[in-house]
Formats: C-alpha cells, structure tokens, sequence
C-alpha cells in the first residue's frame, strides 16, 4: 500500500485502485468535499506526475480520455483547487509523494494500461438522487429524469413555464461552464427538441443560468456528472456526426421543431409574461439556431 496523507486530502493505491479521499480542512473546497471519496481504477490512468516546489508541490493524476464522466461533464473547466486529481503536498511530504508516484507508474506498465481514449465509463459519478440548490433554482435528477424549480429570482419567461421536467430518454448531451465570479456560467440540459436552440441561458427554460455564488453553483457540476455518467459514451458517435448529439432531429424535423418553439413564444408574448423587446429578441435567437 502506497499512501500519502496530506491537509488537501489522501491519496492510498493498494496495487488496482486509487482511493482519493478529500480532506476535511476549511481550506478544501466544498466541492470536492461533497463529491466525496473517489475509487480510480488502474485501467482509468493514464499517467501520473509530481511536480515540487519550494514551499507547496502537488501530485496529477491524469485519467484516459472518455474514462471519467465528472472529466467529461466539465470538460476540464473546474477551477484547479476544486479539481479532486490535484493533491497540494507539503515540501517535507516530497519523498511519500513521489513514492506514491512511482508506485502508481511501475503498476500502469506491468498491466501494461493502456492510453488511448476509453470506450466506456470506468468510473461511475456521483451516485443519484442528486439535488443542487444553485442562485437560477434547484435542479434535481434522480437517475431517471432531470426536473428544474425555478427560484423567485429567475426570469419571468422561465417562472412562466412552471417547473422543467426532462426524461432522461430525451436528453442529448449536458452543456456545462462554471460561474467564475467574473463571468455568469451554466448547466444547459439538451434535448432533442431543443438541439439548436441559441437562446441565452437566461432565458432558455433548459438551462440554468449562474450568476450568485460561485462556491454553491460549483455543485450543479455534480449533477451535471450524474446525467452524463447515464448517457450514451461519446465513443457511441461514429462517423460524419461524430461532434453532434446521437439522437438530434433529422433536418425534415428542423421545420416542426421551430414552429413547435415559435408558437410557446407567441403564447407568453400574448399572454404578456413577455415584453415585445424580450419577444423580439427571443424569437431572433430561436431563429438564428435554426
């Protein structure tokens, strides 16, 4: 057993596994506190490194692309202090770390592991049901279907249309950007239906939009996880459309769908929940994605 125990968090490799438990010190990110412990197998590593520094090095460990449906969901967006493959070690702690290191890299060539992309899932997310309460409304999914609540805060279109309920089975991909503090971000649930659809997520009844605060929006990544743990591999995408989602409306279905989301805006601009100004806007965004 090689293992490393640190303020940040431990890392122990028994030979098949790296157990990665977050440590408990108000200095450890709430995310990676909620997300919990994490069970890497082998098979998902592609490498690992230590890098040393004067005060405060940090071990990486790097995971095969396609292996890991929390690397997949962020697409590499977490900021690094909530990044749960980060270890921050002490400079007297240099030696275990790089110990752990060598471990690691001896195991990944005797099994011979190998680097390119995973065809599936070897790691299996947070478990459901999964709720995060973000500053746009709680969204929730409970490995079935995704259903959104909108706060008092959220724009009027949304809070129009009432709690956003999506089956799993209509769900294409997860669109997700962290609040950066400077910069809003998102969680964008996309449907077949809605595929091209351009509108700001705002506005957009699939998304939530991230502005408050950027420590409790982190968590909507945890659902983010969740979702794409259960939807098809983006391996399963061959060919031609291999960067569209697999399950995206026929161009003879273009037509449907755009009269289907013109006629709800028309509705909520009659029904005034819309101003003409928002419904112009709305109705140009809906239109260009088409």
């Amino acid at each position: 057993m090689a293992e490393i125990i640190q303020r940040d968090g431990t890392w122990a490799f028994d030979g098949s596994t790296v157990r990665i438990t977050p440590g408990l010190h108000r200095t450890v990110p709430l995310f990676r506190q909620t997300y919990g412990e994490i069970a890497v197998p082998l098979e998902a590593v592609s490498g690992i490194v230590h890098e040393p520094e004067r005060k405060r090095g940090r071990l990486r460990l790097r995971l095969r692309e396609g292996a890991d449906p929390l690397l997949q969901a962020t697409g590499g967006r977490l900021p690094d202090a909530a990044d749960p493959y980060r270890l921050s070690v002490d400079v007297d702690r240099s030696g275990v770390a790089e110990y752990v290191a060598e471990e690691i890299r001896r195991a990944l060539l005797l099994e011979q592991i190998p680097k390119e992309p995973a065809k599936t899932y070897l790691l299996a997310g947070p478990p459901v049901p999964v709720s995060v309460r973000s500053s746009d409304g709680t969204v929730s999914f409970d490995g079935t279907q995704v259903r959104i609540d909108w706060a008092d805060t959220s724009d009027r279109v949304k809070r129009a249309t009432g709690p956003r309920i999506i089956a799993l089975g209509d769900l294409v991909q997860v669109e997700w950007l962290p609040n950066s503090g400077y910069e809003d971000g998102f969680l964008r649930f996309v449907t077949s239906e809605a595929v091209f659809s351009k509108l700001p997520p705002e506005k957009d009844p699939y998304a939530l939009d991230l502005w408050g605060s950027s420590r409790r929006d982190l968590l909507t990544a945890l659902v983010a996880t969740a979702v794409t743990a259960r939807l098809p591999h983006p391996s399963a995408r061959t060919g031609a459309y291999a960067d569209r989602p697999a399950t995206a409306p026929a161009p003879s279905e273009h037509h449907d769908v755009l009269l289907r989301r013109l006629r709800e805006l028309g509705e909520l601009h009659r029904d005034g929940v819309l101003t003409d100004e928002e419904f112009a806007l709305t109705k140009a965004a809906v239109l260009r994605g088409f």
